[in-house]
C-alpha cells in the first residue's frame, strides 16, 4: 500500500535515528540528471547523492549489470576469490599507477584502512612514529578515527576521548605545515580538493611541497579523492591535476555510481605492512559492488565522460561567476575544479538552498555558506543552463 508523504515523514520521525536535516520531499525515482519525487515533481540533481551518482540515475549499462551479477551472486566471503573482484582491482591499480588495492564499503572505512596501513607501515621502522598530520575544514569520515582526522571541531564534539596522534594544520599554508612535522610524523593525510569543509583548491605547487616534505620525514602522504576522484576534477585522480603521486589514495562515493564500495590503493612498498589478519571485511569488494564499480571504471575510461567533465565543468563554472559578478554583494568567489565547484556566499545558504528546491533544482551548501555543485558526470550544457534559469529566479531575493 502507498503511504502518504506525511505517512513517510511521521515514520521517519517514529523510527530513524535524527541525525539528518532532511528537507520535505520524498524521492521516488531518477532518470538520469534528474529525480522524481512521489507526486511527480521533476527536480535537475545538482547533489547526485552528494558526488554519488556520477553516471546519473538508471543508467542503463549499470542497470543491467547489477541486475546481471544479482543472478548470478551478489556476495560470497573473501576468504575467496571472484573475478568481478580482480578486474576491479586491476583497473584502480592501472587507473592510479600504485601497486595493491583493497575494497571496503564506504569512504570512511577507506580512510579507516589508510589511517592503519600508515600506522602499521611506519611500525616497521619506529613504533613511536604515529603522528598524522591533517586539514583544518578537512573532512574524511564519521567513524571515531576519521572523525578525528577531520579537522572540524564540530564534528569532533561529545565524542571524546579521541585517538591519540592526530594533528591539524591549515589547508595551503606549506609553513605551518613545516613547522608540525618531525621524524615522528607517520603521513600527512590531505584532500587534493577540499569538499565538505567548502570547495577549496589548492594554490600551486603547495601539493608538490607537501610530497617533499613527506619524502623528507620518510612520512606517507595519503590523498582522500574520496569527493573529487573518479573523474570529478576532470582527471581520473585529482592528483594528477597536480603532478603529485600520493603513497596511498583512498576512493568511495562515485566508485560504483551508487551501490556502496570504497578502496584505498597503496605503493607495492606500503602493500608490505599488511599481512593476512592485518585488516579485512565481510562485505566490502563482494561481487554486486565490484560489477557495478567495473560498468562506473570502464564508462569513463572509453565514452569521453573526462572530456565532458571538463567542457561542462568550465561552461558551468563561466555561468556561476556570471552570477558572481551580477551580484557581488552575495557571492564572493567561485572556485573548483570540473564538476566539483563552490561558491561562496556572504550569507547562509540554506534559505537558497529551499528556495532551488521549490523551483525544481537539487543544490547544496556545505560550510554553512558555499553552495556546492556535484551532478552527475553525464551532465550536459543543455542541464547547466536549466540550473541557471533557477538560479536567475532564486539568487536575486537574497541579495542585500
Amino acid at each position: 500500500m502507498k503511504e502518504t508523504d506525511e505517512q513517510i515523514y511521521q515514520k521517519d520521525k517514529d523510527d530513524y535515528l535524527p541525525v539528518f536535516a532532511r528537507y520535505k520531499i520524498v524521492l521516488d525515482h531518477g532518470d538520469g540528471v534528474y529525480v522524481y519525487d512521489t507526486n511527480g515533481k521533476k527536480y535537475i540533481d545538482y547533489l547526485g547523492g552528494i558526488a554519488v551518482n556520477v553516471l546519473g540515475h538508471a543508467y542503463p549499462a549499470l542497470v543491467q549489470a547489477i541486475a546481471a551479477q544479482a543472478g548470478k551472486m551478489i556476495h560470497c566471503s573473501n576468504l575467496y576469490y571472484t573475478q568481478v573482484q580482480a578486474d576491479a582491482a586491476e583497473k584502480l591499480k592501472n587507473l592510479s599507477g600504485l601497486g595493491k588495492v583493497f575494497f571496503g564499503n564506504s569512504g570512511a572505512e577507506a580512510n579507516e584502512g589508510a589511517i592503519k596501513i600508515a600506522r602499521k607501515y611506519a611500525h616497521m621502522t619506529d613504533p613511536a612514529k604515529s603522528q598524522i598530520i591533517t586539514a583544518i575544514h578537512s573532512f574524511h569520515g564519521r567513524t571515531i578515527a576519521t572523525l578525528t582526522a577531520t579537522g572540524q571541531p564540530k564534528y569532533q564534539e561529545g565524542f571524546g576521548p579521541l585517538p591519540a596522534g592526530f594533528d591539524y594544520v591549515p589547508f595551503n599554508d606549506i609553513g605551518a605545515l613545516e613547522k608540525l612535522m618531525s621524524e615522528k610524523t607517520c603521513a600527512v593525510m590531505l584532500e587534493p580538493i577540499q569538499g565538505e569543509g567548502g570547495v577549496h583548491v589548492p594554490k600551486d605547487g603547495y601539493l608538490k611541497k607537501v610530497r617533499a616534505l613527506c619524502d623528507k620525514y620518510h612520512a606517507l602522504l595519503i590523498f582522500d579523492e574520496i569527493q573529487c576522484g573518479m573523474g570529478r576534477s576532470g582527471k581520473f585522480f585529482a592528483f594528477e591535476q597536480f603532478d603529485v603521486k600520493p603513497d596511498v589514495v583512498t576512493l568511495a562515493k562515485g566508485l560504483a555510481g551508487g551501490v556502496p564500495i570504497g578502496s584505498f590503493i597503496v605503493t607495492d612498498e606500503v602493500a608490505r605492512a599488511f599481512h593476512a589478519g592485518d585488516h579485512g571485511t565481510t562485505f566490502g569488494g563482494n561481487p554486486l559492488a565490484c560489477a557495478a564499480a567495473n560498468v562506473v571504471l570502464d564508462t569513463i575510461e572509453h565514452q569521453h565522460i573526462l572530456e565532458r567533465v571538463n567542457e561542462v565543468g568550465a561552461y558551468l563554472k563561466h555561468k556561476l561567476e556570471g552570477f558572481q559578478k551580477q551580484y557581488p554583494s552575495l557571492i564572493t568567489e567561485v572556485r573548483g575544479m570540473g564538476l566539483l565547484l563552490g561558491m561562496q556566499l556572504t550569507k547562509p545558504g540554506r534559505d537558497i538552498v529551499d528556495a532551488c528546491l521549490a523551483d525544481g533544482a537539487i543544490i547544496n551548501c556545505t560550510a554553512g555558506d558555499v553552495l556546492r555543485f556535484v551532478p552527475p558526470l553525464i551532465l550536459t550544457k543543455e542541464n547547466v543552463d536549466e540550473l541557471c534559469v533557477v538560479l536567475e529566479k532564486v539568487l536575486p531575493k537574497y541579495v542585500a
